[in-house]
Formats: structure tokens, C-alpha cells, sequence
């Protein structure tokens, strides 16, 4: 919508945001304790799980109220009034996909008596925390908050992991043959190496999730503790009222992002002589319908109402466009019982309590590889996946005109890939193909499972390289182990999308300007070390064609040309030149890690181990954006495990915090932190005791 539109549709509506007045509610804190530590981070004690939910809130609130915010704002579908039309965008999304209403009518039968306490203690600690700081906030009237539009933001959150929001965009933009993919790699690693397998005789786990650096889902580090059972830490994201993944006093788990089959977009054939009716196995069925009005911030206290049609049809949320009607249809949509899936994960004692969570079935994807002090090791390709009619096409655009195509019941959680306890010792994601994720001869065989579920084949440059790095036999010691879990050395066999191998096979002799950086590659050991000539050219080549494939729409699967090869060089040469002054520079000069004043060089390329993305600057240097972030490293033996981790930036998202950056030098050196979950040794070291509101 234009600024002109906009401007004529105050003549006849403007809303004011008014203040809603916030009452205290009387929640006893003295049963609420934060403890920080010499980083921030917050340990919080309760009596009950209700009371560490209530302190997470406030906790996190001192630390990042704005992005809480935001994500409150989203599944209230708020965010059009703070944040304009860019919000009103978000918002339109809620509605269609009617995450408030699910919420609404699901909450009472989706959650046990226990767990909604939890929800409760988060919303009034986040409630309260608004009532104390009236001037952090950003829209009065979002406030109080309550369990059930959290609930509809976790499954807003979910739902766009599944791919409804590109699924959106492929409708709006008339392009619906194929759901676009994200075309840079997935990050993420998790990795878990039994005790059989290391010569200490304790497991191993690596919790190493690639998310980005800032914003609504980037990992926040928190240690969760009370006198009902609950005691664990890991990271979560704002708005987030438990772990997602981490460790407890028994066991761990990480998280990486996976592809299957998880949505399915239907065409519908709509009645040439009502747009109102489609047909479904010769019946013309009646689409329902109705306006959403997106309020739109225009000033700083003048929004507008704009009506947006949304309909729904039997197969799901269903948008009708000059190129005709789709509907979209997911599991996230139908099971929004994931926050108490990861509660009871959260708490589970040993394997069969934390399966029996999994088992549940309510969280909606995730590859998820888990370690106990028990010797046990495990990893499934998780999701909530459609029974499919075998025969339809689901990859692409699925007929909506009969039912024979429209599923209504989801595999159980023993028909997805999944293992434990391998011989081989170890099991490991790296987003790649959930039939690679161990040993050779423990390897499962995607031909046992239906085609519909739509699991990816491929590899990846990480799983690649960490086969190159694990060995087959014999057993590796916590050294080793951080050794590959840090590694940033591309495979010897590049497995990227686009085919780059003629980047190292280029003739100097023939192209005199260039001829030091094919040096450079081709005598590169595809380390992304700081100080690396070789990995800036890569990087500045990998990018610059990235981008070009998608300016042009061309496929990312496909081969790098010697010409463009060329071409991406004298590219590099001339930014170089351009920016710095000289044609090659090193990595650390190239690429940065940045937060507020302080000014790092950085390591790391995308698809290494040690995955770092990037994003350019005005003054030609690249800032990372997304890649390693919160790092938990774990060791499962006698007693409580040992724990150390790091999070990219700091505990604080605020820039006058000591804690906005200090964890920085550290990331850059991979020098964790240790961490605890022995309440004792916490307050040992305790830099600020207080229960919220002191």
C-alpha cells in the first residue's frame, strides 16, 4: 500500500493508542531468586516451576525486553502498530493462518493443569515487568499478556519453520510450482560420541546450533532451576519459557534444523460463476471468509485500519491471487503442544522420560540428537509428517479438487528415522540427510521410508568434513573432540549446491591481472583462519555469485563456470582494491564481529564446521549475521556433567549492559566458559543475588 493511500484513509480512520492500565499481581517473589554470574548470565531458583518461569521472564525482560516484544507483539498481531506496514505484514500472517484463534479454542485441552502454571508464571513476570518499567514499552495496550497468545506465538514461530511463511510468498509473488527453499545452507550441529568411543569413558555432546546473532530467535542462555525437578541449562529465544535445548543434571539434547515434507500447498479450482465456491470430488463447497483489519502505524500515535480479505477452505489457510486460489496445509497448525513437550524434556530423569516427551508428537520438526550419563546416545529426524496418498506428487503444487489428496493424520513418532546407540559410537547432524547421520554399516536406508515424507538425500560441506575428521575405530579424548566440533576447513570434495571446483583449476599463465589470487586458491588448504588470503577470495567469489543466481532466478544447483570463475575473481580484486587499498586481503580484514563499538576480525566461512555468515557493509567489509552463536559443550560422567559453553555477543541486548559484548573475545578464541548446575558452586561465584523487583 502506498504512502499516498495510507495518508487519504486517515481522512476517515485513526485510532489513538490509549494506555491500559496494568495492575501488580501480587506474585510472591521472595520465592523467586536471579543469581548472576560474572557474564550475566542469570540462574533462577524457585520453589515451584511456575516461580522459575516467572523469574526466566524477568530476567530475560532486564536483558532484552524490546525483542520479547516484539515476539509478544507477533502473536498478538500488534506488530502493525508499532512497527507499520513492515508489522502489518507480520500481522496479516497471524490472521491467515489464525494462530490467536487455535490458541483460543485448543489451550484448555492442549495442556496439563501443571504445565499452564508454567505459562502463567511467565506471562505475570512478564506482566510485572512491564508494570515496573512503563517506559521500556513499546505499545501499552499489548499489555497484560496472556498464556494464550504466548501459546500463539510459539505457534506462529513453528508454523514459519515449516514453511508457511515462504509458502505465503511463493502464493503472493505467483510463483507456486515449487515452494522457493531458502537458497544459502541450513547451519546447525549437534554431535554426540558414546563413552565407549572416548578414552575418559564419558559421553560427549555438542550443542551447536547456526541461528542468527540478533533478533526474535537468536539463542538467550539461562539456567533453570526449582525445588519440583527443573534443573537444566541451555538456550532459548525471546519469549521462550523453558529450554530448547540443553543440558540437565541427566541428560542433553541438541537441536538442528531439518527439510522433510513438512507443508503441502493444494490448488483449488474455483466456480467460474462464483469465486466463492470450490470444487472438491464434483461438490462445489463454500469458502469461508472474512476481513482482518491490520492496524497500521503511520505517526507516532496515529494508526489506520486496513482490511485485508483472508479466506479458509477444508485443506487450510487458502489465499486467492490473479494466478488463482491455494490453500496451505501443516502440522503446526493442527498440534500446538510443543512448549510442554519441551518442558517434560526439560525435566525428564533418563531416556525413557525424555522419549516418552518426544513420543508426544506435539513438537513439529527439528532434528534432535540426545546424550545421558547412562551410555545412551540417540538421534531422530523428528517432525510431524502427513500420511500422504502414495502416487500424488507432494514436492510441488498438489491438486486440491478431491480428497484422495488431503491427509488428516500424521506418522508416529516410531515411523521417523531415528537411532540409538550405534556401533560405530557416534551420531551427528549437520542438516544433512537423516541416513548419514553415523557410521557406514550403521546407516539407515531411506528406501524404508515413504517417498512422501520427503527426507533429504544430500550431504553437506559440515557432514563431509566431519567424516574426513572422525575416525572409524579407536577413541578420541575431549580434546579431539572440541578439535572437530571448531574445525573450519572445507571437505576435500566441496559438496556447496553450485559446483565451485573451477575456482582451483584456473590458468595464471593465461590471465596475467589475476594471476596472485589463483595463486592464492589453488595453494589455499580451505581453512577460514583469520589470516587467510586464500579464504577472503573464496568468500568474496561465493557471495558475489550467491547473489547473482538470485537476482537472476537462475537454479543454485548448478555449475560454476571457468568464465564466471573469472569473472568472480577480478570481481574480488576490484572490491579489494576499492575498499582497502590492495588487491587481496585476509579473511579477519574482510569479515567482522561486530557489536556496537567493538570491532573484531572473524574467522569462519558458510558450510564449515565453525559456520559463519555474512552480510556487506557500506565500507566493504562483511558483518556476521548468522552462524555459531550460543555454544554448549557437555561431558556426561560420574556426578553432574561438566559444562561449558559461550554465547556470541553477551548475556545483555542492552548496549549500556557490561554484558552487551564481553563475551566476544572469547567467541573469537573458542575460550567457553565453565557452567554449573550445582546450585552451591553458583552462589559461590555470584556476582548479584535479588529476587525481581529488588
Amino acid at each position: 500500500m502506498s504512502r499516498i493511500t495510507l495518508l487519504l484513509l486517515t481522512l476517515s480512520f485513526f485510532t489513538f493508542s490509549c494506555q491500559r492500565v496494568l495492575k501488580p499481581s501480587g506474585w510472591d517473589t521472595t520465592q523467586v531468586e536471579i543469581v548472576r554470574d560474572e557474564f550475566g548470565v542469570p540462574h533462577i531458583f524457585g520453589k515451584k516451576d511456575a516461580d522459575v518461569a516467572y523469574g526466566l521472564a524477568w530476567a530475560h525482560a532486564e536483558d532484552d525486553f524490546e525483542t520479547i516484544q516484539k515476539t509478544i507483539l507477533a502473536g498478538k498481531a500488534l506488530a502493525g502498530r508499532v512497527f507499520g506496514e513492515q508489522g502489518a505484514g507480520v500481522d496479516f500472517f497471524v490472521h491467515l493462518l489464525e494462530t490467536k484463534k487455535i490458541a483460543k479454542e485448543r489451550y484448555d485441552e492442549a495442556f496439563s493443569p501443571d504445565f499452564k502454571k508454567v505459562l502463567e508464571g511467565y506471562a505475570v513476570g512478564m506482566n510485572d515487568y512491564a508494570l515496573a518499567h512503563p517506559e521500556e514499552v513499546l505499545y501499552q495496550p499489548a499489555f497484560p499478556i496472556t498464556p494464550k497468545e504466548i501459546v500463539s506465538a510459539y505457534i506462529l514461530s513453528l508454523a514459519q519453520m515449516s514453511g508457511a511463511d515462504r509458502a505465503v510468498q511463493a502464493i503472493v509473488g505467483g510463483n507456486v510450482e515449487m515452494i522457493p527453499e531458502d537458497p544459502m545452507p541450513k547451519g546447525s550441529n549437534a554431535i554426540a560420541v558414546h563413552s565407549s568411543r572416548t578414552d575418559s569413558g564419558e559421553t560427549f555432546l555438542a550443542i551447536n546450533s547456526h541461528q542468527p546473532l540478533e533478533g526474535p530467535v537468536a539463542w538467550y542462555e539461562a539456567h533453570l532451576q526449582s525445588e519440583e525437578g527443573w534443573n537444566i541449562l541451555g538456550g532459548l529465544f525471546p519469549g521462550g519459557a523453558m529450554i530448547f535445548h540443553g543440558a540437565n543434571e541427566h541428560l542433553g539434547w541438541a537441536h538442528t534444523v531439518n527439510t522433510p515434507d513438512f507443508l503441502d500447498l493444494y490448488q483449488l479450482e474455483l466456480n467460474p460463476d462464483d469465486q466463492n465456491e470450490y470444487l472438491v470430488d464434483g461438490e462445489w463447497l463454500e469458502l469461508e471468509s472474512h476481513y482482518a483489519w491490520l492496524k497500521v502505524r503511520l505517526w507516532d500515535w496515529i494508526t489506520i485500519p486496513v482490511p485485508k480479505k483472508v479466506w479458509k477452505s477444508i485443506h487450510g489457510p487458502t489465499l486467492i491471487t490473479e494466478q488463482g486460489a491455494f490453500a496451505i496445509r501443516l502440522g503446526a497448525l493442527e498440534r500446538i503442544g510443543a512448549p510442554e513437550q519441551w518442558w517434560r524434556m526439560n525435566k525428564a530423569k533418563n531416556f525413557s522420560e525424555w522419549k516418552a516427551a518426544m513420543n508426544s508428537m506435539q513438537l513439529t520438526n527439528f532434528n534432535t540428537v540426545y546424550a545421558d550419563k547412562y551410555d545412551t546416545i540417540f538421534y531422530v529426524s523428528n517432525g510431524l509428517l502427513p500420511k500422504r496418498t502414495p502416487g500424488f506428487d507432494y514436492s510441488g503444487t498438489v491438486p486440491g479438487n478431491t480428497k484422495n489428496t488431503l491427509w488428516t493424520e500424521f506418522h508416529a513418532f516410531q515411523d521417523l528415522p531415528q537411532q540409538v546407540n550405534p556401533s560405530s559410537g557416534y551420531l551427528f547432524n549437520t542438516n544433512h540427510s537423516p541416513f548419514k547421520a553415523s557410521g557406514l554399516e550403521d546407516n539407515l536406508f531411506y528406501e524404508d521410508y515413504p517417498v512422501e515424507m520427503g527426507f533429504d538425500l544430500r550431504d553437506n560441506n559440515r557432514s563431509v568434513r566431519f567424516r574426513e575428521l572422525m575416525p572409524d575405530t579407536g577413541r578420541i579424548s575431549w580434546e579431539d573432540f572440541e578439535r572437530i566440533k571448531f574445525d573450519q576447513t572445507l571437505p576435500r570434495n566441496l559438496a556447496f549446491r553450485t559446483d565451485m571446483t573451477s575456482l582451483f583449476s584456473l590458468d595464471s599463465l593465461a590471465n596475467e591481472d589475476i594471476k596472485s589470487q589463483i595463486h592464492r586458491l589453488q595453494n589455499w588448504d580451505r581453512e577460514a583462519a583469520i589470516d587467510s588470503e586464500g579464504a577472503a577470495i573464496f568468500g568474496f567469489i561465493y557471495y558475489y555469485w550467491w547473489d547473482q543466481f538470485a537476482k537472476a532466478g537462475r537454479s543454485f544447483d548448478t555449475k560454476l563456470t571457468e568464465e564466471e570463475a573469472l569473472i568472480g575473481i577480478r570481481e574480488a580484486k576490484k572490491h579489494f582494491e576499492t575498499h582497502f587499498g590492495k588487491p587481496i586481503v585476509t579473511l579477519g580484514e574482510y569479515q567482522k564481529l561486530i557489536r556496537g563499538e567493538k570491532i573484531l576480525p572473524l574467522w569462519g566461512l558458510d558450510d564449515v564446521l565453525a559456520a559463519i555468515r555474512s552480510s556487506p557493509q557500506e565500507n566493504g567489509t562483511r558483518k556476521a549475521v548468522q552462524g555459531e552463536s550460543y555454544i554448549l559443550m557437555v561431558r556426561f560422567g560420574d556426578g553432574l556433567p561438566v559444562l561449558e559453553s559461550i554465547n556470541v555477543y553477551g548475556t545483555s541486548n542492552r548496549p549500556e549492559s557490561p554484558h552487551f559484548s564481553d563475551q566476544m573475545e572469547r567467541f573469537i578464541n573458542r575460550d567457553l566458559k565453565p557452567m554449573t548446575l550445582d546450585k552451591e558452586e553458583v552462589m559461590k561465584k555470584a556476582k548479584r543475588v535479588y529476587h525481581p523487583g529488588d
